[in-house]
């Protein structure tokens, strides 16, 4: 599926790092930041997650939350989160639906090799429940600042 901006966000029903079950439509009204990633506390993960964190205060004030995405179990996120206090939302996506969804599983390459796994990826849905950016693979260093510019801009300051 391709995920592209006007479109309405696919929904979805998935556990998160407390083991609630939580969907989409428990942020309307809010910009909702997608933001999906291979694993747990590896080197990457653990810098976007932390820049993601670092941030809170002004994602708050533009009200909007970070959500992050991952194969990982409940159990798994709650350890991550509780050794770097993260202060993001972790959801758990183990059949790997919403991250096909939202475009962010398939083919990569890793080191030269193809592989098939998560797509470091970040999708911003609008108060409204619309794709309103995609972005369609990232670098996780600094990537949580430009998430931030984007939702300042489209929402008018």
């Amino acid at each position: 599926m391709t995920i592209e901006p006007g479109m309405k966000a696919p929904a979805f029903s998935l556990l998160n790092h407390a083991g609630e079950r939580v969907s989409l439509d428990k942020w309307k009204g809010k910009w909702v930041v997608l933001y999906f990633y291979p694993k747990d506390d590896t080197p990457g993960c653990t810098v976007e997650a932390c820049e993601f964190t670092a941030g809170i205060k002004q994602f708050e004030k533009l009200d909007a939350v970070v959500v992050g995405v991952s194969p990982d179990s409940p159990a798994t996120h709650t350890n991550f989160r509780e050794k770097h206090n993260l202060r993001v939302h972790l959801l758990s996506d183990p059949d790997k639906k919403m991250l096909t969804a939202y475009g962010a599983w398939g083919m990569k390459n890793m080191y030269g090799k193809k592989v098939e796994g998560v797509i470091r990826s970040t999708v911003l849905v609008d108060p409204k429940g619309n794709v309103a950016h995609h972005w369609k693979t990232v670098r996780a260093e600094g990537h949580a600042k430009y998430v931030q510019a984007k939702i300042a801009e489209l929402a008018g300051g």
